[in-house]
Order: C-alpha cells, then sequence, then structure tokens
C-alpha cells in the first residue's frame, strides 16, 4: 500500500516538530518509509486543499487523521484529543495509524 503523508503547518507553529516525530513514529509503525510532503499552508505554492486546515494536519491519502473536514476559517493552531482524553497540539501516534490502517482497507 502507497501512502500520500501530508504535513500542513503554519511556519510558526510551536508544534509542527513535535508533528514530524509523531509522522515518524506512525511510519515506523506501519514498517513503511517516513517520508511525506510537506505544506506551509500560507504559501503561495501550497495546493488549494491544504489551505482549510488548521497547523499542524496530518492528512492521509487527502483525509485528516483525526476526520476534521477542511474549514475556510481555519486559520488557528490545532488541538487533537490525547489517549487520557485531554487536549494536546498533535495528534496522537496511533491516530495517525489507525488512519494509515483504515485508507489501507478502503484503497
Amino acid at each position: 500500500m502507497t501512502y500520500r503523508v501530508e504535513l500542513v503547518y503554519d511556519r510558526d507553529c510551536p508544534n509542527v516538530d513535535a508533528a514530524r516525530a509523531a509522522l515518524r513514529c506512525a511510519c515506523a509503525v506501519m514498517g513503511i518509509a517516513p517520508t511525506w510532503e510537506e505544506w506551509d499552508r500560507n504559501a503561495r505554492d501550497s495546493p488549494g486543499h491544504v489551505r482549510g486546515y488548521g497547523s499542524p494536519t496530518i492528512l492521509v491519502n487527502g483525509q485528516d487523521v483525526a476526520g476534521v473536514e477542511p474549514n475556510a476559517s481555519a486559520e488557528c493552531c490545532r488541538l487533537y484529543r490525547g489517549d487520557d482524553g485531554g487536549l494536546r497540539g498533535v495528534p496522537p501516534v496511533e491516530q495517525i495509524v489507525a488512519a494509515m490502517k483504515k485508507s489501507a482497507l478502503e484503497h
């Protein structure tokens, strides 16, 4: 299975490095190379489909790992519900892995 993984971020987002670390861990769990595309959602050359997400967002085959739909007013930081029910600035590794597994079943 080939995954198209994208990291959408704002240049000044304090959670981007943690999102990259979570992606590396998720790729290791899945046994795939840790590769993805990165998009500064405010850059002129970023595709339109990434502009409706807060920072950081991780997309797997075009789908947000948390199941959030793009929103034109998403000029904000993202919050994710952690395993303990608390809020955090990066999706849990398990959520990224689950999105990859779900995408594999659908494709």
